[in-house]
């Protein structure tokens, strides 16, 4: 599977082709999808973790569904920017991915993406507890798409 650094997954890819957004949690992945002009992340859906097969299977379906050219893993980096345990599970959950086959995949760092989705969810749109819980792993996800995106452009 080849990790590519942000700046060249866009050369990768084919052309007018979306991307999704991960956002790896203990119990769910958060996933969001760009369009295929790769301009605005959009919020999709939950993956609710059971064996990592069909963790795995699932996604998949989501990629070919919307014939997705790469994946952007949130990287959860410590605050002075070293990796600790839950930045290596991420990129050991990219390495196991290539065991069912080959996805372009970049990391994009995700410190405090959900604490700013959290603040969002509460400030601006008043959401209880229980529908934050709903929804802010995908949120987390478009968040962290979108900051890649806007990154790639000029």
């Amino acid at each position: 599977m080849p990790v590519f650094d942000l700046s060249e997954l866009s050369a990768a890819c084919p052309p007018n082709t979306p991307w999704l957004g991960l956002d790896l949690g203990e119990n769910t992945i958060g996933v969001a999808a760009s369009d295929a002009g790769r301009i605005i992340a959009s919020p999709l859906e939950l993956i609710r973790k059971t064996k990592f097969s069909q963790d795995a299977e699932q996604l998949f379906r989501i990629m070919d569904g919307r014939k997705v050219s790469a994946l952007v893993i949130g990287l959860p980096l410590n605050m002075d920017g070293t990796e600790g345990p839950r930045a290596q599970s991420c990129r050991a959950f990219a390495r196991n991915l290539e065991r069912f086959r080959p996805v372009n995949v970049a990391f994009q760092d995700e410190r405090l993406s959900t604490t700013a989705v959290e603040r969002f969810l509460i400030d601006e749109l008043d959401l209880t507890r229980k529908r934050r819980a709903d929804v802010v792993d995908r949120t987390a996800a478009a968040w962290i798409l979108q900051g890649a995106l806007d990154r790639l452009r000029p």
